[in-house]
Parts: C-alpha cells; sequence; structure tokens
C-alpha cells in the first residue's frame, strides 16, 4: 500500500469567497476519482483546517501500490481534475509519498 499526501496553499489574490470556492471544487472533482483511477483504494480531501495551519487544502490518498501511484499521476480524468481545478488557484504545493 502507498500512501500520496499532498499541501497546498492557495493564491493569495483570492478573496475568501473565491478560497471557499475553490476549496469546493477541489474537493469535488478530486474525490470522485475514486473508482475511476486504477489502484486508487481510498481519496479524502480535507478544507477546514484549524486557524493554526499554514496550509489551505489536503489530499490524502491510498493506492495499492508504486505503479497505481504512477498511473494515478498520469490518469486523465486526474489530470483534467488538477489542471482545471488545483493548479490555476494554488501557489505552493508539497508532496510525500511512502509505503504504508
Amino acid at each position: 500500500m502507498v500512501k500520496h499526501i499532498i499541501l497546498w496553499q492557495l493564491k493569495d489574490d483570492l478573496s475568501a469567497a473565491e478560497k471557499e470556492s475553490v476549496k469546493k471544487g477541489i474537493k469535488e472533482h478530486l474525490e470522485a476519482l475514486q473508482g475511476t483511477v486504477p489502484g486508487l483504494q481510498e481519496i479524502h480531501v480535507q478544507t477546514d483546517g484549524l486557524a493554526s495551519s499554514n496550509a489551505d487544502v489536503m489530499l490524502d490518498c491510498t493506492l495499492t501500490d508504486e505503479a497505481a501511484l504512477k498511473g494515478y499521476a498520469v490518469h486523465p480524468a486526474h489530470v483534467q481534475a488538477a489542471d482545471g481545478y488545483v493548479r490555476p488557484y494554488t501557489k505552493t504545493r508539497v508532496c510525500m509519498d511512502f509505503k504504508a
């Protein structure tokens, strides 16, 4: 089993309302990948961090193995979600992948 964890910070020029809309879109579109991407066992997006957080959105995925992680990265549904709902609105991305 492989875990894929990402933390994003949203762009500073987004208003509070825009940030809420973006977070909702990220959550909706990434969690919709469940059952679509081979080897993706679980996917959860957290958008309601505590005030002590310095990230706006967290992605927590569980995949069957490293091959599934590589497939997830290039799967058309994932690329579409990332290009349409994540990358245009984020300024930083931190990722950690590990065997669980």
